[in-house]
C-alpha cells in the first residue's frame, strides 16, 4: 500500500466541505468548492493558482467568508452594465427628475468612461481612489473633447491646455453618486462591501455666499415697492422660503386672516414635464410658517392686482391659483425670476448675489438678533438642525464674539478707573 505522503498531489483525499484541488493539463491548479449564495443558497466557484499551495488558499479564504454569513458575489458584469441597471431600473424610482438627471450625466460624463470596463465584483478601493486622483488632476477640455466641438478652439485644438479641472464640491458629488450606486449592489448581494466608501476624498469648502446686511435688505426692498413681484421679493426675505416653494405657493395655502402660509409643493422645470408642481424637498420642508404683517399687506395688495390682470386677460386667462404668475396666469419660469431678479439688484444699486442668498439673508440676519437656532431650522424647513448650524457657522462664531465680550465687560473690575487705553475686549469680527 502506497503511504499517503507518495500520493500525487491531485489525488489526495480531502475532508468532506473542504472543496478539492487538482492540476490542470495547462499545469495550473484549480480548486472547487461550495460557499454561500445569494437568496440563502449554495454555490459551487472554482478558483485557480500557478502552484497547489496558491490555488488551495484561495479556495479557503473563499470558504472561510462563506462561513462568516457573507454570500460570494453573484456579479459577473462590468460597472458601466450595473450603473446603467441602476440609473434605469433603481435610480429613476427613487428620485426626483432634476436630481435623476444630473446623476445620469454625472454617470455617462465621468464613472463610465473613467471606471466602466472594470468588473463590477471586481472594482476594489485602490480603483477608485486611483481614478479620482487622475479625475482630480485631468483637464476637462482634454479629457471630454470640449474644445473639438467649439467654433473656435481655445485649449487642446489650439495646442494650449487651459487646466480647466473640476472643483473639490464636484469630485465629492461624483464619489457620492458611485457609493449611492454601489451601496444598493451591496443590498441586492451583487457585491460583498461598497470600495467607495473606503475612499476619503477630503471635505470640500463648502460653496462661500455673502448674505444681505440689514441695510442692503431694506435698499432691496425699498427698489422692489413698485415691481409687480414685491410680494415674492418681501415673503422671500422676511421668511427665507426657497425659490421653487415661492412660485409653488396657492392661495388656497394661504390664510391671511390667520397671518399663516403652509408650504406644500414647490414649481420646478423638468426635461419631460416642463414647469411641473412638485412635493417639497424633504418631509421637513412641509411646514405652515407665520407671516409678518407686513407680508400679510403686501399679499392683500398682490391679490387685488392679480385681480385686476385676471379682468384685463378676460378669456386668456390660465387659472391656475397660483399666488404668484405671469400676466396671462401661468406658473413663472425661474429662470425668468432670476432675470429679474438680477435687474432688481440693478436697479437697487447692490452687489450681484444669487437668489437663494436671500434665503441665506434671511437665516444671518435672525441669527443675529438672537433668534434660537432652532425656530429658524423649522422656519427654513431643514430636515436637521445640523445642516442649520453647518450652513451658518460664520453667523454662530460672530455670535460667540458678542458673548465673549459680554462676558468680558461683567467680568471687568469695577474699582478700576477706566483710562480708555484698555485694549479692545476681543480680536476683530470674524467672517
Amino acid at each position: 500500500m502506497t503511504p499517503p505522503s507518495d500520493t500525487p498531489a491531485s489525488r489526495r483525499v480531502r475532508a468532506n466541505g473542504d472543496g478539492t484541488v487538482y492540476q490542470r493539463k495547462d499545469g495550473r491548479w484549480e480548486a472547487a468548492g461550495y460557499v454561500l449564495a445569494p437568496g440563502n443558497t449554495r454555490k459551487r466557484i472554482r478558483v485557480y493558482g500557478s502552484t497547489r499551495t496558491e490555488a488551495l488558499a484561495k479556495l479557503t479564504e473563499r470558504i472561510a467568508t462563506s462561513n462568516r454569513g457573507v454570500p460570494v458575489p453573484s456579479a459577473q458584469g462590468s460597472v458601466s452594465a450595473y450603473l446603467t441597471y441602476w440609473l434605469e431600473a433603481v435610480a429613476v424610482h427613487q428620485l426626483r427628475e432634476n436630481t435623476h438627471t444630473r446623476y445620469t450625466a454625472c454617470v455617462h460624463q465621468h464613472l463610465i468612461p473613467g471606471l466602466g470596463k472594470k468588473k463590477l465584483a471586481k472594482l476594489t478601493a485602490k480603483d477608485v481612489r486611483t481614478w479620482l486622483n487622475q479625475l482630480r488632476t485631468t483637464c476637462q477640455c482634454c479629457a471630454r473633447a470640449i474644445d473639438a466641438h467649439r467654433d473656435q478652439p481655445r485649449c487642446c485644438a489650439a495646442g494650449t491646455c487651459c487646466s480647466r479641472r473640476l472643483s473639490p464640491l464636484t469630485l465629492a458629488y461624483i464619489h457620492s453618486v458611485l457609493k449611492s450606486a454601489l451601496e444598493h449592489a451591496v443590498r441586492e448581494e451583487e457585491i460583498t462591501r461598497n470600495v467607495a466608501r473606503n475612499v476619503r476624498t477630503g471635505t470640500p469648502r463648502p460653496r462661500r455666499f455673502e448674505p444681505l446686511t440689514a441695510d442692503e435688505a431694506r435698499q432691496l426692498l425699498a427698489a422692489a415697492r413698485n415691481d409687480g413681484l414685491f410680494a415674492l421679493y418681501e415673503l422671500a426675505l422676511r421668511t427665507g422660503l426657497r425659490k421653487g416653494e415661492l412660485l409653488g405657493l396657492q392661495w388656497g395655502d394661504v390664510d391671511l386672516s390667520a397671518g399663516t402660509a403652509s408650504i406644500r409643493r414647490t414649481l420646478q422645470r423638468t426635461q419631460t414635464g416642463g414647469l411641473t408642481t412638485l412635493p417639497t424637498k424633504t418631509r421637513a420642508s412641509e411646514r405652515r410658517i407665520a407671516l409678518p404683517i407686513e407680508c400679510i399687506n403686501s399679499l392683500k395688495e398682490h391679490r387685488e392686482g392679480q385681480e385686476g390682470e385676471r379682468d384685463a386677460a378676460a378669456g386668456g386667462w390660465k387659472e391656475s391659483d397660483l399666488v404668484f404668475t405671469t400676466q396671462a396666469g401661468g406658473p413663472i419660469d425661474p429662470a425668468n425670476l432670476n432675470r429679474g431678479f438680477r435687474s432688481l439688484l440693478g436697479r437697487a444699486g447692490l452687489r450681484r448675489i444669487r437668489f437663494h442668498d436671500l434665503r441665506h439673508s434671511t437665516a444671518t440676519l435672525l441669527l443675529e438678533q438672537g433668534v434660537e437656532l432652532v425656530v429658524i431650522k423649522e422656519l427654513l424647513g431643514h430636515a436637521h438642525i445640523g445642516v442649520t448650524a453647518t450652513v451658518y457657522a460664520h453667523v454662530r462664531l460672530r455670535l460667540q464674539r458678542d458673548a465673549i465680550d459680554l462676558l468680558g465687560r461683567t467680568l471687568r473690575n469695577p474699582n478700576r478707573p477706566d483710562d480708555g487705553d484698555d485694549p479692545p475686549l476681543c480680536a476683530p469680527a470674524v467672517r
